[in-house]
């Protein structure tokens, strides 16, 4: 009886993470209601969008990162529009309001969402195409197969080069079943720990660190992260970079002297590999700077995006 308990106690504890995502809300239409922007349906499902600039000027379309939606979009998309570009900004399947279709979440799966969305939207080509953090990733590996389809190519604090998600992915990964078991389980305080610890920063988007947060809510956001993770953060986009370079795409890429998760190497990895490409450092900027520094990034872009 006491082995049998002990048993009963075991799985209640190995099934406590499936059980408490599957309790939580799910997008769905009512979530939506008071949501800004539009909705796609494509291959995968509901993708969340919002247009803002001046209806006939270049596009610029922009791709967030691995945990905080296009809302981190909010200090710079004005910004663009003010340089005179239409400016798109959506969420990432698994995040805000868009589905949380399964399935590995790699370099294919994110960029067929972004493929669909332009045709979609009736963009063909001559596009300014920015991506901040694994955004970054994704733009890269977008611009890789498709350079004639791009004016710029702008990355902020781009993934892919190398980073560092701190001591709990780094051992979620190297353990296998047991790991992405353990990310599932302390995910949500840990994403509340770092989201506080700069909840003092000054930001161009109100309330940032609740919407962040906000986001643990909702069911499949957590799965979506680790399954990002596993696929679209681990791949080396060394040889994406090279063909980038090779097609004489137009590349700036801006980066934050103080980021912990995107370190300064990654820009001499970049250097080695595409030695056109502009490279600038925002000063005493760490990993949020496209809503702390957003002037600041604005200006690294300006030269680049006017030409």
């Amino acid at each position: 009886m006491i082995w049998a308990g002990l048993a009963l106690l075991l799985a209640a504890v190995i099934a406590l993470p499936w059980l408490r995502e599957a309790m939580k809300p799910a997008i769905d239409e009512a979530a939506r209601r008071d949501a800004p922007g539009h909705f796609a349906r494509l291959s995968r499902g509901v993708t969340h969008y919002h247009w803002s600039g001046p209806a006939r000027g270049p596009v610029a379309v922009c791709v967030h990162g691995l945990t905080t939606p296009s809302f981190v979009w909010g200090g710079l998309a004005p910004g663009l529009g003010a340089l005179g570009f239409r400016v798109l900004v959506y969420d990432l399947y698994g995040r805000g309001y868009s589905d949380r279709p399964g399935g590995p979440q790699d370099s294919a799966f994110f960029v067929t969402q972004l493929e669909e969305l332009l045709e979609d939207q009736g963009i063909e080509g001559d596009i300014t195409l920015l991506g901040y953090s694994m955004g970054g990733a994704i733009a890269t590996a977008f611009a890789a197969l498709y350079p004639e389809r791009l004016r710029h190519l702008v990355l902020i604090a781009p993934a892919g080069l190398g980073h560092d998600l701190g001591p709990l992915v780094r051992r979620a990964m190297r353990a296998g079943a047991v790991g992405r078991w353990v990310m599932l389980t302390v995910f949500a305080p840990s994403f509340r720990k770092e989201t506080e610890a700069v909840r003092h920063l000054p930001s161009a988007v109100a309330g940032i660190v609740d919407l962040q947060q906000r986001e643990l809510r909702w069911r499949g956001f957590v799965p979506a992260v680790l399954r990002a993770i596993i696929g679209m953060l681990s791949e080396n986009l060394d040889d994406a970079h090279a063909d980038i370079a090779e097609a004489g795409l137009p590349v700036l890429a801006i980066w934050a002297r103080e980021d912990t998760v995107i370190p300064l190497s990654s820009m001499g990895r970049l250097a080695q590999i595409n030695r056109n490409a502009r490279q600038e450092v925002i000063e005493g900027a760490g990993h949020s700077l496209t809503y702390t520094h957003s002037a600041a990034v604005l200006d690294a872009m300006r030269d680049l995006m006017r030409g």
